[in-house]
């Protein structure tokens, strides 16, 4: 089980105001705020996502092949994420849509380059 992910950044404080509303968008909440990092929780027994600026000093990048997959609850809520985070920063990756007979998904990555998807399964 996984008990939590990473995320790198180079700005903390642009990146609480994109991840308070995406996350907030899908059930999460700021659990907690340190001078280098923010702890999202999506619920008990959940894990939760860390957004931080890296131990080793040097600047964040994303990974080639990373992706952090957020659950929707129905195709409305794929497009309105996908939607909510353009609005925040983020740039188009994928728009949403059916990929397979029983997926529905978009995709974005933040303003640090993070890869993300906005999905249903079915």
């Amino acid at each position: 089980m996984i008990n939590y992910v990473t995320i790198g950044t180079t700005d903390l404080t642009a990146s609480a105001v994109f991840f308070d509303a995406l996350f907030g968008a899908v059930g999460g909440t700021r659990a907690y705020t340190l001078e280098h990092m923010i702890g999202y929780s999506f619920g008990t027994g959940k894990p939760m996502i860390i957004v931080t600026y890296p131990f080793d000093g040097r600047p964040a990048s994303n990974g080639n092949g990373t992706m952090i997959a957020l659950s929707a609850s129905d195709h409305n809520h794929v497009d309105t994420v996908h939607a909510l985070a353009l609005e925040h920063g983020a740039t188009d990756e994928g728009v949403p849509g059916q990929r397979g007979k029983n997926f529905y998904g978009g995709y974005f990555r933040d303003p640090d380059g993070n890869k993300f998807n906005i999905s249903i399964s079915s």
